[in-house]
């Protein structure tokens, strides 16, 4: 079960991110540098025949050289003379550039592919990258998004809606924290908490705890304008959650498990089917 303390239920502090897409957050940020030391920066290995730190007579030089040159668009008789003065210098880059900075670094240093370096790279980034909710993944050696900008923006508006809606917040709240658990997601209650989010904010909007999702979407059909298809398609979408073989009933024979998409899916439906509907009954 997803625990959250008083300023997560209130919505005052973060509890989980749908998707990293224009920033990196420190544990991300450890995690992809702790990838290029294992994978990459472990290999380097001195000339053992000076017995000195020298970069130019290490392994490494053709990698500093094409870093320092292709990437950094520096003059190579400023680069420093030791592997640990080099490396400290990417680390200083590392943590303290723009996060698209950092997804270009790595980009270059996989297309590099050092000591035959690229594929382990693109596999430890990726696993990474997933772990950490980040919105992008390696796709043929770039950085590709692999959810919107827009996508991420529906869930955060959703949750950080006013006191009054404080419910439908912590259902939102509930329903991302158990979708992006990194020890044990649990797929299947994201999606029943995604839809208990609409189904309380219907509540509030008729003014009745015992009122359905069916009563909302006809009183913003009647009363905003809500166009008949779009009622259709939800009512369509709820359903799924709610027959015989569906969300809210125990797993039949044979049935396929929730995905980490499909929790995904509802979580930002309903999330943009909350925002449209309190901004239908706002305006």
């Amino acid at each position: 079960m997803v625990t959250m303390d008083f300023s997560q239920r209130m919505g005052l502090a973060p509890v989980h991110k749908v998707a990293q897409t224009e920033d990196i957050d420190a544990e991300l940020l450890v995690s992809l540098w702790n990838v290029l030391c294992l994978q990459l920066f472990s290999q380097y290995r001195p000339n053992n025949h000076i017995g000195v730190d020298v970069l130019s007579y290490s392994n490494f030089n053709g990698l500093a050289l094409k870093v320092y040159s292709g990437f950094f668009k520096k003059p190579i008789d400023y680069m420093p003379n030791s592997w640990e003065s080099y490396r400290r210098d990417l680390r200083d880059f590392f943590f303290k550039s723009p996060w698209h900075r950092v997804y270009s670094f790595m980009e270059f240093v996989v297309s590099i592919n050092y000591c035959n370096s690229s594929g382990q790279l693109v596999r430890e980034f990726n696993k990474v990258l997933e772990r950490e909710n980040s919105a992008y993944r390696f796709v043929s050696g770039c950085i590709t998004p692999i959810t919107s900008f827009e996508e991420a923006e529906e869930v955060e508006s959703a949750i950080g809606r006013s006191d009054r809606y404080a419910g439908v917040r912590i259902h939102l709240q509930t329903a991302l924290g158990m979708l992006t658990d990194r020890e044990n997601p649990d797929y299947r209650n994201s999606i029943k908490e995604s839809i208990s989010a609409v189904e309380s904010l219907a509540k509030k909007l008729i003014g009745d705890d015992k009122a359905t999702l069916g009563q909302a979407l006809k009183t913003l059909e009647t009363k905003h304008g809500l166009h008949s298809s779009l009622k259709s398609a939800f009512m369509t979408l709820y359903g799924y959650t709610s027959d015989a073989g569906g969300i809210r009933h125990g797993l039949l024979d044979g049935d396929k498990p929730c995905t980490k998409a499909d929790a995904r899916f509802m979580l930002i439906c309903c999330s943009a089917f909350i925002n449209f509907a309190i901004d239908s009954m706002e305006d």
